[in-house]
């Protein structure tokens, strides 16, 4: 669903404004008779349209006690960062796999590459659970607003929720997420351990 109510203004648009507003009043004062002054006299004031917009970002967060950072990091660098390199080991695992069943790659060579991409997917993969963001307080939160603004009880649908969740997922899928070697709980899909990197 997209949202009509959100408004769509944004910081930028002003200085776009200011710029383009100050390049026509520039023009029509000076009326360079050369277009390339003209073209250096707007380029000018667009870059100090864009000067502005760079302060602006820089200071606004200073000034301002209830600014959050909306950039969510993992360890020294972004979380989407993370996730794209975990996506690109786990990617070069399969091609690495699907080498060695078409006899491109030995047996020492695929050991000794496939060892160092599943640790490294073990650690991207544990900085990843470490660092993730608890989303499930502000679920249950849009869910008891919801709730009370359609006019049910929250606490009924709290008890079905919990009554669920002790219930727990059916052993077959309980049998697929765990590790035969070290016990450790997977995603129903995946491959390899996230905990001893062996294959499920």
């Amino acid at each position: 669903m997209t949202t009509t109510t959100a408004s769509s203004f944004r910081p930028w648009h002003v200085f776009v404004l200011a710029a383009l507003v100050a390049a026509t009043v520039a023009i029509l004062v000076a009326r360079p008779s050369d277009p390339v002054v003209a073209l250096l006299l707007t380029l000018a004031i667009g870059a100090g349209g864009l000067v502005g917009l760079m302060m602006y970002r820089t200071i606004r967060p200073l000034t301002q006690r209830d600014f959050q950072e909306t950039t969510t990091m993992s360890g020294s660098r972004t979380r989407a960062a993370v996730e794209r390199e975990k996506t690109l080991v786990l990617r070069s695992i399969k091609e690495l796999e699907f080498d060695r069943a078409m006899g491109k790659v030995s047996t020492h060579d695929f050991e000794e590459m496939g060892g160092r991409l599943r640790t490294r997917a073990m650690s991207l993969m544990k900085q990843l659970d470490v660092e993730s963001v608890d989303f499930r307080p502000l679920i249950e939160q849009e869910l008891r607003e919801r709730l009370e603004a359609a006019g049910e009880d929250p606490a009924a649908a709290t008890l079905g929720a919990s009554a669920a969740e002790a219930s727990g997922p059916p052993s077959s899928e309980l049998e697929a997420r765990v590790c035969d070697g070290c016990q450790t709980a997977n995603d129903v899909d995946a491959r390899f351990c996230k905990g001893c990197g062996n294959a499920l």
